[in-house]
């Protein structure tokens, strides 16, 4: 597995890097289409921070997490929180696809700050690939963000989905 580590008010020794390698090898076994992880390690003020990106043929598994006591500590509970997601949604597809191997289908798939005048301080750009609005809600979750937008497959237009306070989901589809 290649693994990008970079730090941000920290050096990053060799002894650290180590350490997450060792850390991070451990999802393989749950996965073995991880091949690249982007980790950032960094200190504020008191506490240190750990945040890991993996991205598995379409899907993204990203965790994220702070400690007071060190940075170790900080990566061990990352990486809980990995396994716990990869679990997680490793059971889902499962369920839902018990006829379908779990790597068969994984192998297919491929912060505002508000102001006076409100400014666009961060850009992301990210390729977007057709998927079912199924595959588009496991995506979301697996972030654990509250909006996914994607190329739905079944109109081939960019949509937008959303989680809504009752707990369902919202779609929005463009019209033009």
């Amino acid at each position: 597995m290649k693994i990008a580590i970079r730090g941000k008010n920290i050096e990053v020794t060799e002894g650290l890097k180590d350490y997450v390698e060792k850390k991070l090898t451990k999802l393989t076994r749950y996965l073995e289409h991880i091949h690249e992880a982007q980790v950032t390690v960094y200190a504020e003020r008191e506490n240190y921070g750990v945040e890991v990106t993996i991205p598995i043929n379409g899907m993204i598994l990203r965790g994220e997490e702070k400690s007071s006591e060190n940075l170790y500590a900080a990566i061990d509970e990352v990486v809980e929180k990995l396994e716990k997601q990869v679990e997680k949604h490793r059971t889902k597809l499962y369920r839902r696809f018990r006829n379908q191997g779990l790597r068969d289908l994984i192998a297919d798939m491929g912060e505002e700050n508000k102001k006076d005048e409100p400014v666009v301080v961060r850009t992301k750009h990210f390729a977007i690939k057709p998927m079912p609005v199924e595959e588009a809600i496991l995506q979301m979750n697996l972030l654990g963000h509250d909006f996914f937008v994607f190329s739905n497959a079944e109109t081939e237009k960019v949509n937008v989905l959303y989680r809504r306070k009752d707990g369902n989901y919202g779609l929005i589809e463009p019209e033009f």
